[in-house]
């Protein structure tokens, strides 16, 4: 992408009424315009980001034999109403209107129920079973507060996966894989090493479900933790937790975290309320065991921002930046250079963000440090003759001057080790 043909702009100053620093930051570079509080709009450069952290948890999730749907926004009263769910007592984050007809609809804010009214079409004998679905979704949730910007909105993109089972020895087996698969998301995100497994409150449906929280402090929870065994434990549960789990809370550091994920164990509870049934072996009727599981992706990117971000602007991790390489051009005899080397890192699969634009060093370097792809790379009239470009990392500022192969085998390195990883 040449920013030439960008129609973004960064900005000095974020709006005074945005509050939130991942906000700011995001709006000041150019990845998001704010509509109104807890809403946003995300730019091409916005959306890139979004695309590759869904693609990260696409892979993951089909790596556990997930498939792929998108269901409906609109959500239909009756249907709600089986679980008692419709209630605003019960759920106080509804958006609601009419169709033209007077007939009453709600917005999705979670999808259990529409996900068990499909399933209930298709499962027949525990043949069919297991089933595991998954969605990219823009939730609409009534959230009385949204001052945390992306990373509370009352419109976000979610993803949500159900699975169904014919047994809780089958659930619980794939829950565990879900934890699993939710662990490689966050290390690909560049969040795993302070993410945690956290023991939460298990509601209605079992005693414990479990979140996945991130050390941040701009997060909106605390938990207790155990960083020797790698065990933590959510605020409103520690007490309960702490006799279950055998350990002394003394041992334990209270921390302030933000939560990106949560699993959910219902059971049966579900499947009672709405009729989810199957044929069993045996030829009777059998309740089906269901697991709920949700990753909020706009969410994940107000983390990475709050955790990574500098005094001069983003950092993005590998995988999910924009573009691997900020290429700036300087001067007037290296354009030439500059162009070929951006056509050579695109044909060698290296995502590039170009600043091809007529303007001052100064301002094209800010730029860089604002927007904060990994890899900066200056193509100068001063380097020209050397035929080797300044590389810089946006996170360590290590600078080196490599030669067009030598960047390219670099790049590869980095590329390769981040994907294993």
């Amino acid at each position: 992408m040449r920013l030439s043909h960008t129609f973004t702009r960064t900005r000095k100053q974020a709006p005074a009424d945005e509050v939130a620093h991942n906000a700011q930051l995001l709006i000041r570079a150019g990845y998001v315009h704010k509509t109104m509080a807890g809403v946003y709009s995300y730019t091409p450069l916005g959306l890139a980001v979004l695309e590759n952290i869904k693609q990260i948890v696409r892979e993951e999730m089909n790596r556990i034999s997930s498939q792929e749907l998108l269901m409906s926004t609109l959500q239909r009263q009756e249907l709600w109403q089986e679980t008692g769910r419709w209630s605003d007592e019960l759920v106080d984050v509804w958006f609601k209107s009419h169709l033209q007809d007077g007939t009453e609809v709600g917005f999705g804010w979670t999808h259990e129920e529409p996900i068990i009214e499909l399933l209930r079409s298709y499962l027949k004998s525990y043949k069919d079973l297991p089933i595991s679905v998954y969605q990219f979704q823009n939730k609409l949730r009534n959230e009385l507060r949204a001052k945390s910007g992306i990373m509370r909105g009352r419109e976000f993109i979610m993803k949500d996966m159900y699975s169904i089972h014919a047994s809780k020895e089958d659930l619980d087996a794939y829950y565990q894989a879900v934890i699993e698969a939710y662990k490689r998301c966050y290390h690909r995100f560049g969040l795993g090493d302070d993410t945690y497994v956290t023991f939460a409150s298990g509601g209605a449906f079992t005693k414990f479900s479990h979140e996945f929280q991130t050390i941040c402090a701009a997060g909106e929870d605390y938990i207790y933790l155990h960083r020797s065994r790698d065990l933590a434990i959510n605020e409103e549960v520690v007490d309960e937790a702490v006799i279950e789990l055998g350990i002394d809370k003394s041992e334990l550091e209270r921390v302030k975290t933000a939560e990106v994920g949560n699993i959910f164990n219902f059971g049966t509870q579900k499947s009672e309320e709405m009729g989810l049934v199957f044929t069993g072996e045996d030829g009777r009727q059998h309740h089906a065991y269901m697991g709920s599981y949700g990753i909020g992706i706009t969410r994940v990117m107000g983390v990475i921002v709050e955790k990574f971000a500098d005094d001069k602007g983003l950092v993005w991790p590998e995988e999910v930046a924009p573009a691997r390489v900020h290429l700036v051009q300087i001067g007037k005899e290296s354009v030439a250079a500059a162009d070929e080397l951006y056509d050579t890192l695109q044909q060698a699969g290296i995502t590039v963000l170009y600043d091809d634009r007529a303007a001052r060093p100064g301002e094209k370097f800010a730029d860089a440090e604002l927007l904060g792809m990994p890899t900066r790379v200056t193509v100068s009239d001063r380097l020209l003759e050397a035929g080797e470009w300044e590389v810089v990392d946006r996170r360590t500022g290590e600078q080196q001057r490599l030669t067009t192969s030598q960047l390219l085998a670099t790049l590869g390195n980095h590329c390769g080790a981040c994907r294993k990883a």
